[in-house]
């Protein structure tokens, strides 16, 4: 290994290469920032239907970037995915000029009394049969009469999806059906997980088919309430999905992509790791830089580059731990899960922090302490644009030290009324996916905050809270990053 220290102007590099919002709002993804992760590329094989992740883990960026033909044409060789793959959209974040239906429609149709597989059926025979659908149904402006005509109409329909499907094989080609930001398809537990198996039905009706194929993108809670495997054969669906996934080194590759492709810092970035790993050779396809493979998969390279970033210690010696190791296990939930999300943005913060005086690496450790402080903050903004009554459970709980006992949080649960409160503005319908168990009352809801992740309980019966959140909800822990402090 090399004793190359990286000069102080990649700060600047960092700030230039990392997004400041890297939330994606089905814009397709820059092709210099598609990084593939090994376990993400079977995810997005057409054969691939239900894929799980976290929030911040990729679900939205995939969604985003399956539906260019461009980025298409270079996930290809791993995926399985080519150009010509017809991808349509079966719901997103935004109505596509009534391509399907909003939350609204869809709460309308299900009072009505349809079933959410017939509604989901629709807008898939819609996306798929496309101008080639019978002129009787195509004929049709809104959703009810295009479902009730297909209830009517089984042996046209069966039809149309053979001759669909058989058109389709015969050129080799996929037509996939994306789905995404399903909490956008109800306010209530109940609603939502009856439209989520509706969904998961018609994933396995088109199991069938060899050309035709649902993509279903999910969090994790919206697939653990029995209700949503309540069907037959739903094993065949659930058991398959593929989870997102982000170890380690993948996070740093992410990185790398990033760096080495920055228009202005790129080509220093490339040329210093090439100095501290003289084996380490670029290679650039379609104009874009590719992350080397001995610098995504060996993770002593990725730390001897980091740490000419970071320096070797958080501190003034390794009692304090090594910034390679640090930062992701400071940025994980409960369940040790870390989102690409949060990483960049820890890192494009540290990078803006104010440098300290004869500041020796490009990145102190104290402005990666305060790069975490930063993406605790965006991480809980994210938390509560999902689960909105999350602040009424952990404002009152700022200055608490973890690990504690349930009984401390329970204690000022009561003491503010938090539980009870809530409980109303349910009744109220003020508050928008109430937490699942909040009938069991505190130990309701610590089941809820377990299961989400946001909390784990320890061997010894006590309660832990995970930086990335504790330190944005301003709880204390001995020894660990101090807490923001409003």
């Amino acid at each position: 290994m090399s004793d190359f220290i990286f000069p102080h102007d990649l700060r600047e590099g960092l700030i230039a290469a990392l997004p400041e919002d890297t939330a994606q709002h089905d814009e397709a993804p820059a092709a210099r920032h598609l990084y593939l992760p090994a376990s993400h590329a079977k995810a997005l094989h057409p054969n691939t239907t239900l894929i799980q992740g976290m929030r911040g883990s990729g679900k939205s960026f995939w969604f985003a970037a399956l539906q260019s033909r461009e980025l298409r044409g270079l996930l290809g060789a791993d995926t399985g995915l080519s150009p010509d793959t017809e991808v349509t959209v079966g719901f997103g974040q935004r109505s596509l000029g009534g391509l399907f239906p909003s939350k609204n429609v869809l709460t309308s149709l299900l009072k009505e009394g349809f079933e959410a597989q017939h509604i989901w059926l629709a807008v898939v025979f819609k996306q798929v049969m496309g101008n080639q659908a019978p002129a009787a149904f195509a004929a049709l402006e809104s959703w009810k009469p295009r479902i009730q005509w297909m209830i009517d109409n089984p042996e046209t329909v069966d039809e149309c999806w053979y001759q669909a499907d058989t058109k389709l094989d015969g050129a080799k080609q996929y037509h996939i059906v994306l789905f995404d930001a399903l909490d956008r398809t109800a306010d209530d537990w109940p609603t939502m997980n009856r439209l989520v198996r509706g969904l998961l039905q018609v994933v396995l009706d088109t199991r069938a088919f060899r050309r035709i194929r649902l993509k279903v993108f999910a969090r994790p809670d919206q697939l653990e309430d029995p209700v949503v495997a309540n069907f037959p054969d739903a094993s065949k669906v659930l058991n398959q999905k593929i989870i997102l996934e982000w170890p380690r080194r993948e996070l740093y590759g992410l990185l790398w992509q990033y760096l080495a492709n920055e228009q202005r810092y790129g080509e220093q970035f490339r040329i210093a790791v090439q100095k501290i790993l003289p084996a380490i050779h670029w290679k650039q396809e379609d104009g874009i830089w590719l992350v080397p493979e001995g610098l995504r998969r060996n993770e002593d390279s990725q730390k001897a580059v980091f740490h000419a970033i970071t320096g070797p210690w958080m501190g003034k010696d390794k009692r304090r731990g090594f910034p390679y190791s640090w930062l992701p296990s400071h940025l994980g939930d409960a369940r040790g899960e870390v989102s690409p999300r949060s990483f960049l943005a820890a890192l494009r913060h540290a990078a803006q922090d104010e440098p300290r005086t004869n500041q020796e690496f490009a990145l102190h450790y104290e402005s990666i302490k305060r790069g975490v402080q930063e993406a605790s903050k965006i991480r809980v903004r994210e938390l509560e644009e999902d689960y909105p009554w999350i602040r009424a459970l952990f404002e009152p709980l700022a200055g608490i030290t973890v690990p504690c006992h349930f009984d401390e949080i329970s204690r000022t649960w009561r003491e503010h009324r938090v539980v009870a409160d809530l409980e109303r503005k349910i009744e109220d319908q003020a508050v928008r996916l109430p937490p699942n168990h909040i009938a069991e009352g505190n130990d309701g809801v610590l089941q809820d905050l377990l299961e989400l992740g946001l909390v784990e309980r320890l061997k010894d019966e006590r309660l832990n809270m995970p930086d990335v959140y504790r330190v944005g909800y301003g709880m204390g822990r001995r020894g660990g990053v101090r807490p923001v402090v409003s």
